[in-house]
């Protein structure tokens, strides 16, 4: 018996937009994630749920690089679009450098999307979740540091994004 599976075809799902999509999965994984819950107890679960989706998450980074034919800062700003999609996201852009990418989430219509669905809860758990694995699969000298987001209660979500320098020290800007 064959084991070995041929990789699967190239995802193109945010094509459709990144809010659409994740509309999708919240509508089919919400009723999976808390019948999973009552039968295995939901801390079990989040912690399955969360290794899965960090793992995709960097493999969507990896993916991502590929398809925009480059890993740098501005390759990665330009593929946010992806993201924006639908009015999903307003940023504020507060710095953007070879070496820096800085910007305030101002509107999120993901959380907006996950309060809607009445499982706010999921919300940081099926997206913000991502954010770290995928710039990390995009190009590992990326570093993001982010207090807080919408998702969680926060009035904006705060992306800084710095690349690290050879000696692994971030090129920071003042």
């Amino acid at each position: 018996m064959n084991t070995h599976q041929p990789p699967p075809p190239p995802d193109t799902l945010n094509e459709l937009g990144v809010l659409k999509r994740r509309e999708i999965e919240a509508r089919l994984l919400a009723p999976l994630i808390h019948e999973l819950a009552l039968e295995f107890g939901q801390e079990r679960v989040h912690e399955i749920l969360q290794r899965v989706i960090v793992q995709i998450a960097h493999e969507q980074g990896q993916a991502l690089a590929e398809s925009t034919g480059g890993s740098s800062l501005a390759d990665f700003a330009a593929a946010l679009e992806a993201w924006k999609k639908d009015d999903a996201m307003q940023i504020k852009l507060l710095e953007q450098t070879p070496r820096a990418f800085n910007f305030n989430v101002t509107r999120c219509r993901y959380a907006e999307l996950y309060r809607a669905l009445g499982i706010p809860e999921l919300g940081a758990l099926l997206s913000c979740n991502r954010d770290k694995a995928l710039i990390d699969g995009f190009n590992p000298q990326i570093k993001l540091t982010r207090t807080q987001t919408i998702m969680e209660g926060a009035d904006f979500c705060d992306f800084r994004y710095i690349l690290a320098t050879d000696e692994g020290e971030t090129g920071k800007l003042a």
